[in-house]
């Protein structure tokens, strides 16, 4: 082989090396995987209601504008089952079981629902009242709401992961009512609520 040869070998060798993959590329097959979608604030806040599971916490009632719950009632909320599409923690006041929160997951909103039971498990006539997030909320916050005209009522739910679980009615983003649960301190887990056994057949679409 002459010089000549010799030399373009050479650089047809380093001409090849510079078409070659970079790191990350198909030369370790990465490229013939998709990336992972990012994580939303609603799917981060699913995630902080699942890390509350199989525990219970006390709160307190901050705001009461009507009389639904007595403020010298012992308040405390069981984080009892948790799904995949569906989560459900009930609210046990003094001796009443009758409340259970029920979060919904759709594909792009989340729901929440009102279970209300008598103390035999039948619906009271008042159940499965809620609504729906209309914005992407964050993974410490959500609405669900209805908007009428400029102004936004319904429900708020906040999570601080290990510091409180907050939970109220709201309207134009303030708190109307809400109770607030510390979860810097676990209590035993109550008894089970009312119609527990049984899911609510009132579903609407």
């Amino acid at each position: 082989m002459t010089r000549t040869t010799l030399l373009l070998a050479i650089l047809l060798a380093f001409a090849l090396a510079a078409c070659g993959p970079d790191d990350g590329s198909e030369a370790d097959g990465s490229a013939d995987h998709e990336a992972a979608p990012a994580e939303t604030a609603q799917d981060a806040f699913w995630a902080n209601l699942h890390g509350l599971c199989e525990s219970a916490a006390e709160g307190e009632l901050l705001q009461a504008p009507d009389d639904q719950i007595d403020p010298d009632a012992r308040l405390v909320v069981h984080f009892w089952e948790c799904g995949d599409e569906e989560i459900r923690f009930p609210l046990h006041v003094d001796e009443n079981r009758s409340r259970t929160w029920v979060f919904i997951r759709h594909d792009d909103h989340l729901e929440l629902r009102h279970d209300h039971r008598h103390e035999d498990g039948t619906e009271e006539d008042n159940t499965w009242y809620g609504a729906t997030t209309l914005s992407e909320g964050s993974a410490n916050r959500q609405e669900f709401a209805t908007q009428r005209g400029e102004s936004v009522g319904g429900w708020a739910v906040e999570i601080e992961p290990g510091v409180h679980f907050t939970y109220g009615t709201m309207r134009d983003h303030e708190w109307r009512h809400h109770l607030r649960f510390d979860l810097t301190r676990e209590v035993d887990l109550p008894p089970m609520h009312w119609g527990h056994d049984v899911r609510p057949s009132q579903r609407p679409e």
